[in-house]
């Protein structure tokens, strides 16, 4: 009867003390497996009567119950065992597994090492907002409605009506028109911060990146001051022997506007991939600040000139690195993450 099996093979598991794993292992093959006892009694249950049903029941389960207890318990002293023959945890007073330290990410490196440059002239730092207005990331920068010039700038725009379109910045000089608006000159800052473009991704664009972008604003500055400020930047970040030049450009919220060159920090000049063979690299964009965009915050241009400029840090960290893949900086691989260890400061 169903019943006696039960009482039977309780007893046995009762009496059950293995000696080793592989006797485990059969007593687990005997009981448990698919076609083992346990599934065979329940199977054997099905035809009992329905009287019988609700009291051997109870029993089944009790004795599923004991069968798994008893084989999770040996289990764990088998696998505790063979951890202390292995001598693992033999010497509780060895030291534990160190914790490995982290680092940095490269373009936290580089934008620290760029503020900490410009601190040294006197520039301090300005944040702002990531979610912009329309007036202070194209209109009050010389960008108006409609003018062909804000295809450069193509972004993500969270609302967008007649009057006041809601987006993703373009740019951080937003945060110079918010400076300009709420204080008098002269103004001396950088402004760093990530910044979205809606540009496909690849090697050399992503969606987002990160920039620091730059402004001083006061009486008589000339282009001979820009020129000599991003002189002394760039020789301090990549060698007294980098050489410089400037080409015109156009940029809506600067007149004159330029761009900025460097040697090829790769070829010294020489010319290679990465400088597709001129021996130059461009970093950044720059120009005197247009009458019209200190007008339109409030500052009096018949009084207050100024300059400004803008780079990706993702570019710099490029060449400072021998980088040639943007995407890298933002898929957290650790492989690629962990070469910055040394850098840790």
């Amino acid at each position: 009867m169903l019943q006696d099996k039960i009482q039977q093979y309780t007893e046995e598991i009762e009496r059950f003390a293995p000696q080793s794993a592989d006797e485990l292992e059969a007593f687990r093959l005997k009981f448990m497996v698919a076609k083992g006892l346990v599934r065979e009694l329940f199977e054997e249950f099905k035809t009992v009567s329905a009287d019988q049903k609700r009291i051997l029941g109870k029993k089944l389960n009790d004795f599923k119950q004991a069968v798994e207890q008893t084989y999770k318990s040996y289990q764990e002293q088998f696998a505790s065992g063979a951890k202390s023959s292995k001598g693992e945890i033999e010497d509780l007073t060895l030291p534990g597994v160190g914790i490995s330290i982290g680092s940095r990410h490269p373009l936290s490196l580089v934008r620290k090492e760029i503020v900490e440059i410009f601190k040294k002239l006197g520039f301090t730092v300005a944040e702002g907002p990531e979610i912009e207005d329309d007036w202070h990331n194209f209109t009050a920068l010389n960008f108006p409605p409609e003018h062909p010039a804000r295809d450069m700038q193509d972004t993500f725009f969270i609302k967008k009506d007649a009057h006041n379109d809601i987006a993703l910045r373009t740019h951080t000089s937003s945060v110079q028109v918010r400076m300009m608006e709420n204080g008098t000159p002269p103004f001396r800052a950088i402004m760093p911060g990530r910044v979205y473009r809606n540009e496909a991704i690849s090697a050399r664009a992503h969606c987002f990146f990160h920039q620091v972008e730059g402004l001083y604003v006061d009486e008589g500055v000339s282009f001979a001051d820009l020129k000599q400020t991003l002189y002394h930047f760039v020789q301090e970040l990549f060698g007294e022997d980098t050489r410089v030049r400037f080409r015109p450009s156009y940029f809506p919220f600067t007149e004159p506007s330029a761009e900025m060159d460097i040697s090829c920090t790769i070829c010294k000049g020489e010319g290679c991939n990465l400088c597709k063979y001129t021996g130059w690299v461009e970093i950044l964009g720059c120009g005197m600040v247009d009458p019209n965009v200190l007008a339109n915050c409030g500052i009096d241009p018949t009084k207050y000139s100024g300059f400004a400029f803008g780079m990706g840090i993702e570019r710099i960290t490029n060449l400072k690195y021998e980088i040639r893949d943007l995407r890298l900086f933002s898929e957290n691989d650790v492989r690629f993450l962990s070469q910055f260890e040394t850098e840790l400061i």
